[in-house]
Formats: C-alpha cells, structure tokens, sequence
C-alpha cells in the first residue's frame, strides 16, 4: 500500500480522534461508474459483466494507511482485514456486517495464514513480520536481514511447504544506519531459521502471489506500476535471468499495482489504473472491474467455495461474485 510511512503513533493518534465516525456495513458514497469491463471473451469464464458489484463496508482508512490485508477464515465464515489508520483488525460476516475484532495491531497491513491456520501478519508499527499462536502467543517471523533492521514489511504469502515469502519496500522517513538500505522480497524457511533475500531491485515491492503450482512468483511495483514475474527454483529461491514483466498495469485514472491474488486457473488479480484487472497467466488484459472508489489497495478470495473476491479500496469492502474459484488459503499441500 501506498501511504505516508512516516507518521508517529502520536500523530495517528491525534488523526483519529479527528477523524469521522466509522460506517459498517455498507453506506453512503456509491458511484455510477461501477461496472465490470470485458476486455476480452476469455473473462466470460471468470465473472459475468452483469455481475453486481457490491460494497460490503466502509469507514475504515485514512491519511495515515488504506484499508488492507483481507484474508478468509473459512472454518469461521468470516473475512479479517487491516484498518491500518485506526490501528485496528475488522472482521466482516457476511450477511451481518462489519465489526472491530482487535485493537493495537501494531497499523498491521498484509496478512495470511500458515499451513496450521495461524495467522501471519506484516506489521508496520514495529517493521517485522508475525504469527499469532494458538495460546495467544505471537512469534517473531522476521525483523531484520544481516543484523540490519527491516524497513517496513508489506505482504506476506506461505507457499505450501511452510516457507515464508514477503515484500519490504523502504519508508519515506530518512533510513538510519541500523536500517536495510534496500528494497526487498524474502523468502523464511518453514523452521524460521533462515531469512533470504530473493531480489532487491524493486522500487516498491508490494503483493505477491504464487501461480497455483507454485512455479511462478508474482511480485507487483507500485512506484513502476507493473507485475513482474519469476520462477521458481526448486529450492524455493527465484530464477533471477527469468525475470519479466508480466504486465503494465498503469494509465490516466487513479490506481497503481498493490496486492495481488491469483485464482485456481492461474489467472492474476491486482490493482492498476482505474480498478482492479484479471490477467491471464501470460499477462493479457481479461477485464477489469471498476468499482468506482478509490485505490484498489488489495483482495482476497473467500466464501464456502473461494468464488467470492473480497475487494479493499482505501475506505471501503467491496465484495464480487466470481464463476472461477480463488486459491484456498491456507494453502493446499503438494504432494
């Protein structure tokens, strides 16, 4: 996500006592221009053009972070996602509405889930990637490379063999000595005793997804406004001379690449200019859906049979029916 990185828990503080009331559950604020944009027939198999374009929530978001992070708890039938201004952890049912699930995330932004179901969180506030134990307890993941701290870890994503893999583009406050003086994406090894850094020539990595046989790696740039694409090493590292843009997704309306998911057909979902777009593998524009808010800032998949694309805008859950289901997060086993 794209916003200010400098604010201090003090001025975030002091934003929302100013800031409006929340809003759950819907509201005001819906746009004429919601449609779904066919750019070719191939998107016919994923979503209908007629298909509603929903908003599910607003209030949520701020100068000081978008709304963010959502992921599906399908044993508990509800979306979790990142208030990162108010310094909160929403939860939507469907059919009920929004409500505040935790507070002081530490301005938490992307989430997943590990191979056990536990949550796995980039948390901004303290520049390091968690997980939250079954008792409650949370366990460090990551919070710095070479004895340098980390800058401002993004998304996170677990491939099915347990391995870690998330983005940490730099902040916009002076880097100190003790900070990493790069951009970069890592990959943590399931018994979290190994941190590698896999490239580190992104101005702004931000979403990452795996195709659905996990032998390419998506990455998006926000400040360059392309998806680039990497396999897969066998041991869990990228094929740097494979590296390619997989697409451009940049143009005169608002909106850059920010997270990403991918469906089980491995057709690639993100954020860019105007909307969100759906890519084939090969990186051709399917369509777009214009939801008519602000930034798309992420999604994720969910309902009893992951055809459900839980969509974050900057202050709004949008919520759209697909024909083609997501990739199940946790993610399944490889055999």
């Amino acid at each position: 996500m794209q916003a200010s990185f400098g604010i201090s828990r003090r001025q975030m503080l002091a934003m929302s006592a100013a800031a409006p009331s929340f809003a759950f559950g819907g509201g005001a604020g819906a746009q004429a221009a919601k449609r779904i944009e066919r750019l070719a027939p191939e998107l016919d198999a994923i979503v209908s053009a007629a298909e509603p374009i929903r908003e599910l929530a607003s209030g949520t978001g701020g100068p000081g972070g978008p709304t963010e992070g959502p992921v599906w708890i399908k044993e508990g039938g509800h979306l979790l996602y990142s208030d990162i201004y108010h310094d909160r952890r929403m939860k939507y049912v469907p059919g009920q509405g929004a409500t505040v699930f935790k507070e002081k995330t530490e301005r938490a932004n992307g989430m997943t889930r590990d191979l056990k179901g536990r949550l796995v969180v980039c948390e901004r506030e303290t520049r390091r990637v968690t997980r939250f134990e079954a008792d409650g307890e949370v366990t460090v993941i990551a919070n710095s490379f070479q004895a340098k701290r980390l800058n401002i870890p993004n998304d996170v994503i677990v491939k099915s063999d347990g391995a870690i893999y998330f983005t940490d583009p730099k902040r916009n406050s002076p880097p100190e000595p003790w900070d990493v003086p790069h951009t970069g994406v890592y990959r943590v090894t399931p018994d979290l005793g190994t941190i590698t850094l896999l490239v580190d020539d992104f101005v702004f990595p931000n979403g990452l997804a795996f195709s659905p046989d996990e032998r390419i790696l998506y990455v998006a740039d926000w400040m360059r406004g392309h998806v680039r694409a990497f396999d897969v090493a066998p041991n869990g590292t990228l094929l740097r001379a494979t590296d390619r843009i997989l697409a451009d997704l940049r143009g005169p309306e608002p909106g850059m690449p920010d997270g990403l998911k991918v469906d089980q057909a491995g057709n690639v979902y993100c954020g860019g200019s105007g909307g969100l777009y759906i890519l084939d593998p090969k990186g051709k524009k399917l369509g777009r859906i214009v939801h008519g808010k602000d930034d798309t800032t992420n999604m994720a998949f969910g309902g009893d049979d992951w055809k459900t694309l839980y969509i974050t805008t900057r202050h709004f859950l949008i919520g759209v029916n697909l024909k083609v289901a997501g990739v199940p997060v946790p993610a399944p086993r490889k055999s």
